[in-house]
C-alpha cells in the first residue's frame, strides 16, 4: 500500500504553488491563510524538506517545491480526468474528431451501422482539420490522419493509398492512360499545406512518374479546378469535371460501385489513420467499441 501525505496538504501546496499565493490559494480552498500554511507545513515536515521559500519576498519554490509540482499537478488532472470519465451517464454522447473529408464519405453513410451495433451510444462527429485538444476535452476521440503515428495513438486505422480516377462519364472505356492522355483531361486538384513533404499533388505524381522512366509533360497547367476539401474534389471527380488523385478510403464507396474508376497504375504512398485518445478516455468500453467498429468498415 502506498504511503502518501494528507490529501489536504497536497491540496494546498498545489493551490498556493499555482497561483505563489498563500492568500490567493486560500480564497481557492475556501480555507484561511493561516490554514494553507499549516498544511503546507505538514507536508514539509512529510517530506523533510522546505518546499517554499517565504523569505525574501515575493514567495518562490524552493528546488524540492519545484521537483514536486509538476508531478503533482499531473497528478490531480489525472484524477479529475478519471472521476469525470466514470460519473458521466453511461449512454452519453462520444465525441469524435476526424477530418471533413473521413467525416464525409466514410463515418456519415455509416452512421446506422452504428446505431444498429450499439444503440446505447450516441455519436457527435466533429469534422475539422484542425487538431483538437483532447486533453482539455474537446473531443473523445481523434482519428488523425498522419504519415506515422502521432503522440498518444491507440492504433492505426487503416492506411490508404493514393490513386488517380476518374468518372466513366468523363474516361469512357478508357483506363491505363499514359501521363501524356491525362494531360488530355481537365484535372482537379485537392490543397495541401505548405509544409507537408511530398503531398498527393499532380507535381508530386508527376515526379514519380519521371523516375519511372515515363514521359510527363506540364500536368499543372491541366488543373482547372483546385478545393481546399478533398471530399469536394472526389465529388467533382464523380461528377465528371476532371481526373484526381484522392484517397482509396476515401473513395471507396465511388470505386466499388463504378462512379469512379482507376485510370492510372501510378499511385502513390499513403498516409495512416490513427485513433488517439487520452490515456483514461482509451481504457473506456465505448472508446474501445468505437475503434473496434472503425476497424470493421
Amino acid at each position: 500500500m502506498r504511503h502518501l501525505p494528507p490529501l489536504t496538504a497536497l491540496r494546498a501546496f498545489d493551490a498556493a504553488a499555482r497561483n505563489m499565493s498563500f492568500k490567493r490559494a486560500a480564497e481557492e480552498l475556501g480555507l484561511t491563510p493561516t490554514a494553507i500554511s499549516h498544511q503546507i507545513r505538514i507536508l514539509e515536515d512529510y517530506v523533510g524538506t522546505p518546499l517554499f521559500r517565504r523569505l525574501p519576498r515575493p514567495l518562490a519554490l524552493t528546488e524540492a517545491g519545484a521537483d514536486l509540482f509538476p508531478g503533482l499537478r499531473e497528478g490531480f488532472d489525472r484524477i479529475g480526468e478519471a472521476v469525470q470519465l466514470v460519473s458521466r451517464p453511461q449512454n452519453r454522447v462520444l465525441r469524435v474528431t476526424t477530418t471533413n473529408a473521413f467525416a464525409a464519405l466514410c463515418l456519415l453513410p455509416r452512421l446506422d451501422r452504428w446505431h444498429r451495433d450499439f444503440p446505447s451510444i450516441p455519436l457527435s462527429i466533429i469534422g475539422t482539420d484542425a487538431v483538437l485538444d483532447l486533453a482539455k476535452g474537446e473531443a473523445d476521440l481523434a482519428l488523425r490522419y498522419a504519415r506515422t503515428a502521432p503522440p498518444d495513438a491507440i492504433c492505426e486505422i487503416c492506411r490508404d493509398r493514393l490513386l488517380v480516377v476518374a468518372s466513366p462519364k468523363l474516361v469512357g472505356e478508357q483506363r491505363d492512360l499514359s501521363p501524356e492522355q491525362i494531360a488530355t483531361f481537365p484535372l482537379i486538384e485537392a490543397e495541401w499545406p505548405d509544409w507537408a513533404i511530398d503531398p498527393p499533388m499532380w507535381r508530386y505524381w508527376s515526379r514519380v512518374a519521371r523516375q519511372k522512366g515515363l514521359a510527363v509533360p506540364d500536368l499543372t497547367s491541366a488543373i482547372r479546378w483546385r478545393f481546399r476539401e478533398e471530399d469536394h474534389a472526389i465529388e467533382a471527380a464523380i461528377a465528371g469535371q476532371g481526373i484526381a488523385i484522392c484517397s482509396d478510403v476515401l473513395a471507396r464507396d465511388a470505386l466499388a460501385d463504378d462512379r469512379l474508376v482507376v485510370v492510372s497504375e501510378i499511385g502513390l504512398p499513403g498516409y495512416g489513420f490513427y485513433a488517439v485518445a487520452r490515456a483514461e478516455a482509451a481504457r473506456s468500453e465505448a472508446i474501445r467499441n468505437l475503434i473496434g467498429w472503425l476497424g470493421g468498415l
